[in-house]
C-alpha cells in the first residue's frame, strides 16, 4: 500500500474510532500493533509487561483518539508518543532503570515525508507546472489527462476527436519539450 494512503487511512480511522466505532479501532490496531509493540518491547525488554502496556495503549487510542490532530503529528508518530509515554511510565512503576545504548534502538518506522523531501516534491512540482505552462493548449490537456488523471491515449484521443496515433505523437511530442524543460 502507498504511504500516504496508509497514513490517510491510518488518519481516517482514527478519526472513526473518535466517532466510537469498534472495527475503525480493529483496523487501527492492525496496522499498527507490530509497530507499537516494537516500541514498547525495547524500553522494557520485557514481553509480558510489553503485551499489557500495549493493551493500555489500545486503551487510551479508544478513549482519547478525538484528541488525535493529524495537523500536528502524524498518525504513527502520534501512536508511538502514546506507547512510548505507556512504557516509561510502566518501567517506572515496576523500579526497572535499566538503560541500553541508544544505538540498540532501531529507528520508528514513519510515513511522513521529511523536510527535505517535501522541499524538493515543492521545487519539482513548480518547475514541472512552469514547464507545462510552456506546452500549447491542447499538449497540456492531453498530458495532464494522460499523466495526472491517468486515462488511456484512446480515452485523450477521444476527448480531442483525434486519431490515437495522432494523440500518441502529440503526447511523445510533448514529453521530450518536457524532459528538455526540466533538463533531462
Amino acid at each position: 500500500m502507498d504511504a500516504d494512503l496508509s497514513r490517510q487511512a491510518l488518519t481516517l480511522n482514527l478519526h472513526r474510532v473518535a466517532g466510537g466505532d469498534r472495527s475503525a479501532l480493529q483496523a487501527v490496531y492492525d496496522a499498527t500493533s507490530a509497530k507499537l509493540f516494537g516500541v514498547v518491547l525495547r524500553i522494557l525488554n520485557d514481553r509480558s509487561e510489553a503485551e499489557d502496556v500495549l493493551q493500555e495503549v489500545y486503551i487510551n487510542v479508544w478513549t482519547r483518539a478525538g484528541s488525535f490532530d493529524e495537523t500536528r503529528a502524524s498518525p504513527i508518530t502520534w501512536l508511538a508518543v502514546m506507547a512510548r509515554n505507556r512504557a516509561i511510565d510502566r518501567q517506572r512503576q515496576v523500579g526497572r532503570r535499566t538503560t541500553r545504548p541508544i544505538d540498540e534502538a532501531g529507528e520508528i518506522a514513519d510515513d511522513a515525508e521529511d523536510g527535505l523531501d517535501t522541499v524538493l516534491r515543492a521545487e519539482t512540482s513548480t518547475r514541472l507546472d512552469g514547464c507545462l505552462n510552456e506546452l500549447e493548449d491542447q499538449q497540456r490537456t492531453a498530458i495532464r489527462t494522460a499523466f495526472f488523471e491517468g486515462r488511456t491515449y484512446e480515452d485523450v484521443a477521444k476527448m480531442f476527436a483525434v486519431p490515437t496515433g495522432t494523440m500518441k505523437s502529440w503526447i511523445r511530442r510533448s514529453l521530450i519539450r518536457l524532459k528538455a524543460c526540466l533538463g533531462g
